[in-house]
């Protein structure tokens, strides 16, 4: 595992990365965490009008969205919470056959996101030049 998150306790930006990799093998990517300040409630409403399924209420005034991969093969699952301009992303890259990959990234994200988006510092508000 490795990662780093700057948030306002650590007078960072309110971005950062935690990275989980498997621990035999060529060790590929397991599980993401990632903080950016690069979020938008549009997109988070345009993915749910194309199929992803709404987070439950996690952090005041934010939202968000969660989907598995839809293929047979494929365990990958992600969970995007919004809050501002902020934004978590929990990515299981490569989750376990016959898991409910997509309630585990929801579950995971009740457990990270209330901590790092509450305690990001607020990304500006982004303008159009």
């Amino acid at each position: 595992m490795s990662g780093r998150f700057k948030t306002s306790e650590n007078e960072g930006s309110g971005s950062g990365g935690c990275f989980v990799y498997q621990s035999t093998g060529k060790k590929p990517k397991v599980l993401d965490v990632t903080l950016s300040p690069a979020g938008s409630k549009e997109e988070v409403e345009y993915r749910i009008r194309e199929g992803a399924k709404r987070l439950p209420d996690i952090v005041p005034g934010a939202v968000g969205f969660y989907f598995q991969d839809g293929s047979a093969d494929n365990t990958q699952a992600a969970a995007i919470l919004v809050h501002g301009y902020d934004r978590v992303i929990v990515e299981l890259v490569r989750g376990v056959k016959g898991r409910d990959n997509a309630a585990d990234v929801v579950a995971m994200m009740k457990l990270v996101a209330p901590k790092l988006i509450l305690d990001a510092t607020p990304a500006p508000e982004k303008t159009k030049d």
